[in-house]
């Protein structure tokens, strides 16, 4: 899970809960044998309660790894602190006035992005697509995982 939460990946997080849920329901059956099989008669049921905890959290498990999984394929807006981190590089460089859309889209591992930078309205077309690439290269340079990078310039 520590390596999942470090490289991003929503596999490697969800691998990791499949190997937690697999742990402790396993422990689960483990118990209600046992209790079933050593306290005897009128501890039967220990077996059905600990089959009915494991299947609660196999269905608890399952919304986990699929919930974020699905937010990543629907474009959900999941990405904050990286959102806040190309904002805050983006109003850095020289040219940029302030940003407004951005948006974020994780495919593999890379994250591809969309941002609209606000540029003095009377500049050239040259000195935005200049300003544009350096915002580009400044982000790649920054931000490691950044895959294709699209940068709108917008008027003031």
């Amino acid at each position: 899970m520590k390596r999942g939460v470090q490289t991003k990946s929503s596999s490697l997080k969800a691998d990791a809960w499949h190997h937690r849920s697999d742990a402790i329901t396993s422990v689960a059956a483990f118990a209600g044998i046992s209790i079933a099989l050593f306290l005897g008669k009128g501890y039967e049921s220990a077996d059905d309660w600990a089959a009915l905890f494991a299947s609660a959290f196999i269905l608890y498990n399952s919304y986990l790894i699929f919930r974020p999984a699905l937010g990543e394929i629907m474009d959900e807006h999941l990405y904050e602190d990286l959102e806040a981190q190309i904002r805050k590089i983006a109003v850095s460089v020289e040219g940029v006035i302030a940003t407004e859309k951005c948006f974020i889209r994780k495919s593999g591992m890379k994250f591809h992005i969309d941002l609209h930078a606000v540029v003095d309205g009377t500049i050239s077309v040259k000195e935005g697509h200049d300003i544009a690439h350096l915002l580009k290269d400044t982000l790649r340079e920054n931000i490691v995982e950044l895959g294709h990078v699209l940068i709108h310039i917008e008027p003031n």
